[in-house]
């Protein structure tokens, strides 16, 4: 009997039965064993661990197509995007090597949803949601940190471990494929992963009907069933905090603090003056430019990165890689065949292939390259500050 089974957990909450199914989602077997329940147990409702963006990634596969990567830039989710299409890499690569389709169990639920007419309901909160609280809740240096593993995580070996496999047999994609973040950044784990626990269990609750089945990862199940009885506000945990009075000041007390050391060492001497301007110039926009080239741009990206790296390092809305992927899209257009080719890149060597995720990387190393210049360039202006005062 189905219910016997030692992945269904059976739960019950204010006169509701919630069969609580975690899956491996790496397994055929927990397809069709999600099938089956919810043929057999004709629920109300059928919870899924997606969230509404991926959601329409699978019933929606050719939205890329719709894509406007400049709009993108200027938005500034230029970031996300290419974090999502880590993730979807991830996938391919995971489906290649197993011969399965990974999250194949939620695609089964959905189907299965609609064929015994029970209310269909996105449990998950919305990935980028999530990113985004991951991203206030760094500091300057961690930001760095994260842009420089999110990147670099492309070079990696492009065959998944067997660990990263057995994992996927309790955990989720997502949370696997950023389990180098949250080693990395052990308090981001609320994040990632106990919030999410909180959010499916306040939405599992939630669901239309007495009799529910949600179907969620297994590594999920400890979480819910911890949080089920608890009351969450899912306003709270949706809600993006605002960024924090320290790192306002941060961000704008640098620039300023540069422009100050910079004014004050032209009254103690020109000259020292001048060559600080230059050694900020030089530093600036030599590192974003190289950082363009890396991800092998456009020699007039290239020169883009220099010229506005010194300009946007001192203005913390602006980004030197902002001005260098624009002009990048502009000069080599995306084609349509890189926006339909999105869904499917599973190398490095699909990345700087592909138009479109090339004008995200030099977006990208373009701004890391600028951030290091800033902090190197900073220190030499106020190297050349302390030997004015103190010849």
């Amino acid at each position: 009997m189905l219910l016997n089974s030692k992945n269904i957990h059976i739960l019950k909450k204010e006169g509701k039965e919630i069969l609580l199914v975690g899956t491996a989602h790496v397994s055929k077997d927990s397809a069709q064993e999600v099938k089956e329940l919810i043929e057999q147990e004709k629920p109300d409702s059928v919870c899924v661990e997606l969230c509404p963006a991926r959601y329409n990634s699978i019933n929606n596969p050719n939205t890329w197509k719709n894509m406007d990567i400049i709009t993108i830039i200027k938005r500034k989710k230029a970031l996300l995007l290419l974090v999502n299409l880590i993730l979807s890499s991830f996938q391919k690569r995971l489906a290649q090597q197993l011969g399965i389709n990974p999250g194949q169990e939620m695609i089964q639920a959905i189907s299965s949803a609609k064929e015994t007419n029970a209310h269909l309901v996105l449990a998950d909160r919305d990935i980028q949601v999530t990113f985004t609280r991951i991203w206030k809740k760094l500091s300057l240096w961690g930001k760095m940190r994260i842009l420089f593993m999110l990147i670099f995580s492309m070079f990696g070996k492009e065959k998944i471990s067997e660990e990263e496999i057995e994992r996927l047999k309790s955990e989720d994609v997502l949370t696997v494929a950023l389990s180098e973040l949250a080693r990395s950044f052990p308090r981001l784990k609320s994040t990632l992963i106990d919030e999410r626990d909180q959010y499916l269990a306040e939405k599992i609750k939630l669901a239309p009907g007495n009799k529910i089945i949600a179907i969620v990862g297994a590594g999920h199940v400890p979480g819910i069933k911890k949080e089920i009885d608890k009351e969450h506000d899912l306003i709270a945990l949706t809600k993006i905090p605002p960024t924090s009075n320290y790192l306002k000041v941060l961000v704008w007390g640098i620039p300023l603090a540069i422009i100050a050391i910079i004014a004050s060492t032209f009254t103690y001497s020109p000259p020292a003056g001048f060559d600080q301007i230059t050694q900020w110039f030089l530093w600036n926009g030599s590192l974003s430019a190289l950082g363009a080239l890396i991800a092998m741009a456009h020699p007039l990206s290239i020169l883009t990165a220099f010229a506005a790296a010194p300009f946007s390092s001192l203005n913390p809305l602006l980004a030197a890689g902002w001005f260098a992927g624009i002009v990048e899209a502009l000069i080599r257009r995306p084609r349509v065949e890189d926006f339909e080719q999105l869904g499917n890149i599973t190398t490095l060597k699909d990345f700087f292939h592909n138009r479109v995720t090339k004008i995200l990387l030099i977006v990208a190393f373009a701004n890391l390259g600028s951030m290091a210049g800033t902090f190197i360039g900073g220190a030499k202006v106020i190297q050349l500050f302390i030997n004015t005062i103190n010849p």
